[in-house]
């Protein structure tokens, strides 16, 4: 055979055989063996519930107002002579301190009048009275003579009370809100002087609504005394003074008994004693100030408490069964804040519910939780352990022999 031709038939000969060859031998190999893989169940983590006794905090704000506010005005009219110098914005004065004086010129002598008008039908009225004792005069005359007397008596009452009046002072100690009038000013009576209020105890306004109105526990109107209203539950005001948060003491002592049409809530007062810390220390808490206001509530006892976040909705939790399944359940929820919900029903204590996020859960949807996970894992790690040993035995026992 010339060698072209074996070129060209020997070499297509030995491919077709070394393929032949291939194939026989994957025909040889047996079938790896078919493993089904299923979908594993959803991993959560659980929460497992329990109840407790809370107390709830009542969340609140408002504008710090003085209880006492008066609007200064003239009783009698005349120049204004002299000014205190704490007749100012924000001067503060004692309790019936002299802060304005009008001209008292025309009463001191008005006094003087009345007083010898008096005297004038005092001496009439005894002069009268003893010539009725003598028979010289008529009942009528002396009776005439006593209604004089004390006509010119009252006269003299009015005067000095009008001579009073030109001393402009207050029953309590205050601050000046505002002024109005000034030295050598001509008033009548009626004109504003001025605006001023007691600094012994200041009152906040906080709306409440009728789901908070049901945690505190508010004195009836009725059970108010003489001294004033029944006191309520303790209040704690904060507010921002100076880059830092500071906190005041209150009292919550009555409720403005009506409901805002506008807004649907209801009004308490919460009052501060001495908010301008005169005669306490501390941080003083000027009027006008607006604060928030935390209120001490009622307390609730089995209660449980649920994460926030692990409520779906307003009023859902999905429950996991002992079968690790979920169920959906709608739950009462007394009051939420930003960590948690407080369930009165719909779940009771003991039971777990998951806190992992699911988009679309359905009931009776199997999971697995994260103790299932540990159990798994300690079961390997107790099968690795035992699988050491044995091999440990038998290279000792390889080693005997």
């Amino acid at each position: 055979m010339k060698p072209i031709v074996r070129k060209f038939v020997l070499l297509p000969g030995v491919i077709f055989v070394a393929i032949g060859i291939a194939v026989g031998l994957s025909q040889l190999k047996p079938e790896p063996e078919k493993k089904e893989i299923g979908r594993p169940d959803l991993l959560v983590e659980v929460l497992s519930l329990q109840a407790s006794s809370e107390r709830f905090r009542i969340q609140s704000q408002g504008t710090v107002r003085p209880r006492t506010q008066t609007a200064v005005s003239a009783e009698v009219s005349g120049a204004i002579i002299s000014l205190s110098p704490k007749f100012v914005a924000g001067g503060i004065f004692e309790k019936n301190e002299v802060l304005m004086r009008i001209d008292p010129t025309n009463y001191s002598v008005a006094v003087k009048r009345a007083d010898a008008l008096v005297k004038q039908r005092q001496i009439e009225f005894d002069g009268a009275s003893k010539l009725r004792s003598q028979g010289y005069r008529a009942e009528s005359e002396h009776a005439s003579a006593a209604a004089a007397l004390a006509a010119a008596e009252a006269d003299l009452v009015g005067a000095k009370r009008d001579l009073e009046r030109t001393y402009i002072r207050l029953p309590y100690e205050g601050m000046v809100l505002s002024k109005e009038a000034d030295v050598g000013q001509f008033v009548n009576p009626g004109t504003m002087l001025g605006v001023t209020f007691a600094t012994d105890r200041a009152e906040v306004r906080l709306p409440l609504t009728d789901r908070d109105l049901a945690f505190v526990e508010m004195p009836r109107a009725s059970a108010a005394n003489a001294s004033g209203f029944a006191k309520g539950p303790n209040a704690t005001l904060t507010a921002t003074q100076k880059g830092r948060s500071e906190e005041w003491p209150a009292q919550v002592v009555r409720s403005e008994g009506v409901v805002d049409e506008r807004s649907r809530v209801t009004y308490v007062v919460a009052e501060v004693v001495d908010p301008y810390r005169l005669h306490t220390a501390g941080t003083p808490l000027p009027i006008g100030t607006f604060v928030s206001a935390e209120i001490g509530g009622s307390e609730l006892v089995d209660v449980v408490r649920v994460p926030r976040s692990a409520l779906r909705g307003s009023d859902q939790v999905l429950v996991v069964s002992s079968g690790n399944t979920i169920e959906i359940r709608t739950v009462d929820v007394i009051r939420a804040d930003g960590k948690y919900a407080y369930v009165g029903g719909g779940i009771v204590a003991g039971e777990r519910i998951t806190t992992t996020a699911i988009e679309t859960p359905t009931n009776g949807m199997s999971v697995r939780t994260s103790d299932m996970l540990n159990d798994e894992n300690a079961d390997e790690k107790s099968a690795d352990s035992n699988g050491a040993g044995d091999d440990a035995q038998i290279a000792s026992s390889a080693e005997n022999d």
